[in-house]
């Protein structure tokens, strides 16, 4: 039996933080089963570029939601947020605490207030959002919805393209229609929540370099090249707008040179990870930071303190 019996954790953090192998001794010590909030781990041939845990480094510990869904498919927060209380249930009934990991950092902000139901997509708004550039759906949304569109990034076609597509389907801006819609879905609880927070940026791109190259060096060209020979998927999808495949997929259409795509791949993860970084720094629930250049022991120490600080009913052998 667990000292932490039945217990909802969290451990977040950027991309190449090490947040795999460490989650795996985490797991160990607190007698927990992990579920993955990495909205590019749930799909099928994904693998290489998504840093995948292989069945031996996962080191017999339970792995949720990872390769549980082929790449032409979509997979929204709400299939995210239904699948994780299903296997809470799941984990708590076999007496295993759990253990949430990843660096989704939207699910984690699903997990704890829920999301607003919105209206389902259609195939004519999807039909009318490809025959304009996202430059023009971007000119729109400013137009249409000053308040999103100051907050997004021009080039994030995903959040673009959902947010003018609210807009037509219901003649309202995307900001009043996610204030309007009641949220629900969440986990009805505070996280208890640790994140990996590196206190040397450097040597976070030092190792996000290391591990693109890693990458490569593992078949990463090769394994988009597969999935882009599939006649299912193409590069609008979500799957294929993941970073790295993204750029891996456009380099394969001669877009730009081979030195360009590891450029901008490595660039694009850089840039993820300070999307995730700014996400972890305005959290606004409580939340542990460690920093990522102490040794794992130490980080784990730190950790499982804070967890028995957080745990409601403690007891001791």
């Amino acid at each position: 039996m667990s000292l932490l019996q039945k217990q909802v954790f969290a451990l977040a953090g950027p991309t190449a933080s090490g947040k795999t192998n460490l989650a795996i001794k985490l797991a160990k010590e607190i007698d927990a089963e992990i579920i993955s909030v990495d909205s590019t781990l749930v799909y099928k041939g994904l693998d290489i570029g998504s840093a995948k845990p292989t069945i031996k480094e996962m080191q017999g510990i339970y792995h949720h939601l990872i390769d549980i869904i082929d790449p032409w498919l979509s997979y929204s927060v709400n299939d995210f947020l239904i699948d994780v209380q299903s296997l809470i249930i799941d984990i708590q009934a076999r007496n295993k605490n759990v253990l949430l990991v990843g660096g989704t950092m939207m699910y984690f902000k699903a997990l704890e207030e829920g999301i607003s139901i919105l209206p389902e997509a259609n195939e004519a708004t999807r039909a009318q959002l490809k025959e304009k550039t996202l430059t023009y759906w971007y000119d729109f949304l400013q137009h249409a919805d000053p308040v999103t569109a100051v907050r997004l990034n021009p080039a994030d076609r995903q959040r673009i393209e959902r947010a003018v597509e609210i807009i037509l389907l219901t003649n309202k801006p995307y900001s009043i229609v996610i204030q309007q819609n009641k949220k629900q879905g969440g986990l009805g609880q505070r996280l208890t929540i640790c994140a990996l927070v590196p206190q040397d940026r450097k040597k976070l791109h030092d190792d996000i370099d290391k591990r693109f190259h890693k990458m490569l060096d593992a078949g990463f060209l090769h394994e988009v090249k597969q999935l882009k020979e599939n006649p299912k998927i193409n590069e609008n999808l979500p799957a294929m707008r993941s970073v790295g495949y993204r750029q891996a997929w456009q380099y394969l259409e001669g877009q730009y040179d081979y030195q360009a795509f590891i450029d901008k791949g490595i660039a694009a993860t850089r840039q993820l990870a300070k999307r995730q970084l700014t996400w972890i720094r305005n959290w606004p629930y409580q939340l542990k930071a460690i920093d990522t250049s102490l040794m794992d022991k130490e980080k784990l120490e730190q950790i499982i303190s804070y967890l028995y600080s957080k745990c409601p009913t403690k007891t001791y052998p």
